[in-house]
């Protein structure tokens, strides 16, 4: 294999694992996280919010912050290299968000559709410098009533915002192979 040929791999790679940093990111409401996937004069075309990439983050963090069973995964990632530090990607999305609504009250929706995004390398680091989310899928659900306690019985640990969720602690080799429920994961 030629050098140019593992030279787009990497390329490749590293546009891949920005996108997880962004699902981290905005699951999380890990404000590092989320900013290290846009360029700072990045835009955003997010349905309800086109502008800057700040203020989507902004928005974003606002509402998601608080709400830990946010569930994004993304699928079926094809690059498109336009020069080398250019690339057109569409990745297909799945989202799970759940919090309040205007009035108080508990929604849950299931979101599916694309990521259109250009990215730039600069300086040896691709991000995001446009993004228009495409939907094709939403579907308006019904959340549990059930506590947390009582969904998830054993099942612990339970995700929850950065820093509480367990990823936090394993990322600095500090996680305990089984501990106590942390508060975090009481509420509902």
């Amino acid at each position: 294999m030629d050098e140019a040929n593992i030279s787009e791999l990497l390329d490749r790679e590293a546009i891949r694992d920005c996108l997880y940093r962004y699902c981290r990111g905005i699951d999380r409401g890990d404000e590092a996280a989320l900013r290290s996937t846009y360029w700072p004069d990045a835009h955003d075309n997010h349905g309800g919010y086109s502008g800057p990439s700040e203020g989507f983050i902004r928005l974003a963090l606002g509402i998601f912050k608080t709400e830990p069973r946010n569930v994004h995964q993304i699928a079926n990632i094809l690059i498109e290299f336009s020069s080398p530090s250019e690339a057109t990607v569409e990745s297909y999305f799945t989202a799970l968000q759940r919090g309040p609504d205007a009035g108080g009250e508990i929604r849950q929706v299931l979101l599916c559709g694309r990521y259109g995004d250009l990215f730039h390398k600069r300086e040896g680091e691709w991000r995001i410098i446009a993004r228009t989310v495409i939907y094709d899928w939403i579907e308006q659900q019904i959340p549990p009533g059930l506590p947390e306690s009582e969904r998830f019985a054993s099942r612990r640990p339970i995700g929850a915002p950065y820093p509480n969720d367990p990823i936090y602690a394993l990322l600095k080799g500090t996680s305990p192979r089984c501990g106590p429920t942390s508060e975090a994961n009481d509420h509902d």
